[in-house]
């Protein structure tokens, strides 16, 4: 039977197509762009903020600054041309991104929980993430689902989603197109024409009570909610023998 991870990194992998220009960190986000790579989509090309290109690492890096990034890669670049060249310049289709706190809107906080000038928690900040939710042309979340991080408003907005504030991304002059999908242990979410977040998928097993029980506000669901397939013998043997060994991230 597949894990919770198992089933997330699987289903991160479905949204990727082959040739798929990806910027992608450490993690699941990781191991689904492997996986992906490793059966439909051979030709994914994989960037790193650290400045790897196209990357093909002999195993799964522990940090965004792991050696391994740059085996076989196409070329190591700075950071500014990773950011400014790629990233602003629109060459990046699909971004990865998670979050500490997410709102039916997409917006992700990554900064502090609790009030800016004295939070209960500061958080790492942004990093990069702010510039990939702002260009990329196809967002991909992927959070455990909790009441403490799906929440009706965002304590800080690190990363724009479809709405912030009552204004719409065109609005605010934001070039990429957003979250596309919302990936839980639970389900999955997509995003409709207003830009809020619908439950369209759940897990075998889950019921929509109990993604509702996880999310912080009144969660539409979809007309015709779908199960979600689940990986079968041979992902499960590639994800556990292959690709993450060590369990790392399972």
């Amino acid at each position: 039977m597949a894990s919770a991870s198992e089933r997330m990194a699987f289903r991160a992998a479905q949204e990727l197509r082959d040739g798929d220009v990806v910027f992608v960190g450490i993690g699941l986000p990781n191991l689904a762009c492997n996986l992906a790579r490793a059966t439909h989509a051979p030709g994914l090309c994989m960037i790193y903020e650290s400045g790897a290109i196209g990357a093909i690492p002999e195993r799964l890096p522990v940090s965004i600054g792991d050696p391994s990034l740059v085996t076989d890669s196409l070329a190591v670049v700075s950071q500014a041309e990773v950011f400014q060249c790629l990233l602003q310049g629109g060459r990046i289709e699909v971004g990865f991104l998670g979050g500490a706190q997410v709102d039916r809107w997409g917006n992700i906080n990554t900064t502090v929980v609790g009030p800016y000038e004295n939070p209960k928690v500061r958080l790492p900040g942004s990093g990069g993430a702010c510039e990939i939710a702002v260009h990329a042309r196809r967002l991909l979340l992927m959070m455990r689902m909790s009441r403490r991080a799906f929440v009706e408003r965002c304590d800080f907005i690190t990363s724009p989603g479809h709405r912030m504030h009552g204004k719409s991304r065109a609005e605010l002059g934001m070039p990429g197109g957003g979250p596309a999908r919302l990936i839980t242990d639970l389900g999955v979410l997509a995003f409709d024409e207003t830009g809020e977040a619908v439950l369209t998928e759940v897990y075998p097993g889950v019921t929509p009570e109990e993604v509702q029980a996880a999310c912080g506000w009144p969660l539409k669901v979809a007309a015709r909610l779908e199960t979600s397939a689940s990986p079968d013998a041979e992902t499960l043997r590639l994800l556990r023998e292959r690709l993450d060994p060590q369990g790392l991230h399972l």
